[in-house]
């Protein structure tokens, strides 16, 4: 059986830039800058999060105000085929590790970790190299952010902050 897609509109388009960009952003706000009401942009709304177009909204944390000041990417090479829900049990253990997927290549996962500095990094690291069916990680440290405005780059200094280090 195939569901229908959801009827997607330039205005609801508008709508979700509008929120992506700050999900704070009152109907009011909203229905001012793309020509409706408030009452209309809060009823496509909920037809987009029934539609589960919108799956939630959430702060962005800068994760230096939460002393994560080290941020790396881990290629994980598994032995055999370790399946991915046994990837996700033991990535879940770990609350430095912020996002993490299965990856096409050579790798079979990729883990983005953050870290209160390098030593706290390097223990990370031990620990899941310890895994027993981890057989090698490759890991790049994040020099700096080239797209200041994404969410990966929550972390990132931002212009006003390379001048107050903490």
């Amino acid at each position: 059986m195939t569901s229908k897609p959801a009827q997607f509109d330039e205005l609801d388009r508008k709508i979700l830039a509008a929120l992506i960009a700050n999900a704070r952003t009152s109907f009011n706000e909203i229905g001012a800058t793309v020509g409706l009401s408030a009452t209309a942009v809060k009823r496509r709304v909920d037809k987009m999060r029934e539609a589960d177009l919108i799956t939630g909204f959430t702060a962005t944390v800068r994760p230096s105000a939460l002393g994560w000041r080290t941020e790396a990417y881990v290629e994980v090479y598994c032995d055999s085929a370790a399946p991915p829900r046994r990837l996700a049990e033991v990535v879940r253990n770990y609350p430095e590790i912020v996002a993490a997927m299965t990856v096409t290549g050579g790798a079979d996962a990729l883990l983005h970790v953050r870290a209160t500095d390098v030593g706290h990094f390097e223990e990370v690291l031990e620990r899941i190299r310890t895994e027993p069916f981890i057989r090698k990680t490759i890991s790049y440290m994040v020099l700096s952010h080239l797209l200041t405005g994404s969410s990966e780059a929550a972390g990132g200094a931002a212009a006003g902050d390379a001048a107050n280090p903490r």
